[in-house]
């Protein structure tokens, strides 16, 4: 029986201090770039949409600024809908999936939805390829009243004015293989616990709502990307990351509970996509493309139940 080699930083056993996470972020580095990868985009979707900057993060010596998009014309009346991309920077789709969505199909819904596309939550982490900000805290576990990541907190504060009339939030996600290669021996040593490894699935898959699981609604998302891409199959299990299979590609978890982005509204239908990139039957191309899908699947979903 083998056992995996101890993470590189701190002391198995002993939660990690101020000296282990400066440790940690000296070892980060920029791998590409927000301004051309994704500002550039953004940019070139004022003729279309309003664009506007909803705070910044100021990670010295480096400061992004944060960005959403939405539809001209809001009207009273028509359902909010909000679509969030890159809360983990490292999920590549999940940015590039966004911008897709806006570039190629987002219109087609402006006179039918107030639209609010937020494309990357996290840049820092996306330079650096990386699940974590700047302070080793996982955004998508921060999403609740004083919230620690800056990241989080500005986006509660974007929706905020909204969050009882949106009737659909959809996050956009990937699970790699770096799940269990770095990140998840990261957070086991980060918080001082025995890592233990889990099985990475082969295909996308949903993430719904335990406490309100809308079936028919993940069921019509997970139909349209099959048609893009493949679903994960369960393990022997029963069990995809660990979690109950629901129903074919759909598990649930407590949305709110665990300050998770997909539960910051209090929208009817609410979704996290995890598409998986390193799979052998899937491209970069499938993988946005299959993000473009979820997220006008779930829009055709809201609107065929008259919201």
């Amino acid at each position: 029986m083998t056992h995996p080699a101890p993470y590189p930083i701190g002391t198995p056993g002993r939660p990690w201090g101020a000296e282990e996470k400066a440790q940690w972020l000296s070892r980060q580095r920029r791998q590409r770039s927000y301004e051309e990868d994704v500002l550039q985009r953004i940019e070139s979707l004022r003729a279309a949409f309003d664009v506007t900057e909803y705070g910044c993060l100021d990670y010295a010596p480096d400061r992004y600024p944060l960005y959403a998009v939405r539809n001209r014309d809001w009207r009273d009346g028509r359902p909010h809908v909000l679509v969030t991309g890159g809360v983990h920077g490292y999920e590549t789709s999940g940015v590039h999936g966004a911008l897709q969505f806006l570039e190629q199909r987002a219109e087609a819904y402006a006179d039918r939805i107030n639209l609010l596309v937020v494309p990357c939550v996290s840049p820092w982490a996306y330079e650096r390829i990386h699940r974590w900000n700047a302070y080793a805290l996982d955004p998508n576990r921060s999403f609740h009243a004083n919230s620690p990541a800056p990241e989080s907190a500005a986006l509660l504060d974007l929706v905020a004015p909204y969050r009882d009339r949106f009737v659909l939030h959809i996050d956009l996600h990937e699970t790699t293989d770096t799940d269990e290669s770095e990140f998840r021996p990261a957070l086991a040593a980060r918080d001082g616990v025995a890592y233990e490894p889990g099985e990475i699935p082969d295909g996308f898959y949903l993430v719904g709502d335990s406490e309100d699981p809308q079936s028919a609604f993940q069921q019509a998302i997970i139909e349209a990307v099959a048609q893009v891409t493949h679903i994960a199959p369960a393990d022997a299990n029963g069990e995809i990351i660990g979690s109950p299979v629901a129903a074919p590609g759909v598990i649930n978890y407590p949305l709110k509970k665990l300050g998770l982005c997909a539960g910051i509204t209090d929208a009817r239908y609410r979704t996290t996509t995890e598409v998986y990139p390193d799979s052998p039957n899937a491209t970069p191309e499938q993988c946005n493309d299959a993000q473009v899908a979820a997220a006008c699947a779930a829009i055709d979903f809201a609107l065929e139940q008259g919201v």
